[in-house]
């Protein structure tokens, strides 16, 4: 039984692309690392590349994912700003996600760094589940942690309704943040 030849260069990037591309759900990078037979090293070198094309390819906590233009319904986006302790960080995703709203980021300002943004990408409780999971064993920090738990986080919906139940959710708990 002969061994499978890794994939090189350009040729890996755009069965990588493909992929993404035709993917639904985010893939890992160690999952693209054994499907073209490389390092997973290689495919963060191989998805740096293609950001630096301009591929609008995002890494989140549950792997990378393509963004694709959605066709249909427009979706309705809003920043809003948190403060919460980490320990209410699932209790905060688990109150937006159930109200059919995506949480896409989490942003803090930091005093050194400016503003630092990070991926989330949630939209049910499974995913909620697996995004602390993934915090939890890999023992990671909550940026939050470094503003004295406060953050924004921009969500986006179906409509505008949907937008201000999850809102007056997260109000009702004492997660948001009021100008």
């Amino acid at each position: 039984m002969a061994e499978q030849k890794k994939i090189l260069g350009e040729e890996r990037r755009n069965l990588i692309l493909q992929q993404l591309k035709e993917s639904s759900v985010p893939i890992t990078g160690s999952e693209l690392a054994t499907r073209t037979k490389v390092s997973r090293q290689v495919i963060v070198g191989d998805i740096t590349l293609l950001k630096a094309k301009n591929e609008p390819i995002m890494a989140t906590s549950q792997g990378y994912l393509y963004l694709k233009q959605i066709t249909g319904a427009p979706l309705f986006q809003r920043t809003i700003a948190c403060r919460h302790s980490p320990s209410d960080t699932e209790k905060e995703l688990n109150l937006l996600v159930d109200h059919g709203v995506v949480v896409k980021d989490v942003r803090i300002e930091h005093a050194v760094y400016g503003d630092l943004t990070a991926s989330i990408m949630v939209s049910n409780r499974q995913e909620v589940k697996q995004f602390m999971e993934h915090i939890q064993n890999t023992k990671a920090s909550y940026l939050s942690e470094l503003t004295g738990g406060i953050h924004l986080h921009t969500i986006s919906g179906a409509n505008e309704k949907i937008l201000d139940q999850a809102v007056n959710a997260l109000k009702a708990e004492g997660f948001l943040m009021e100008s």
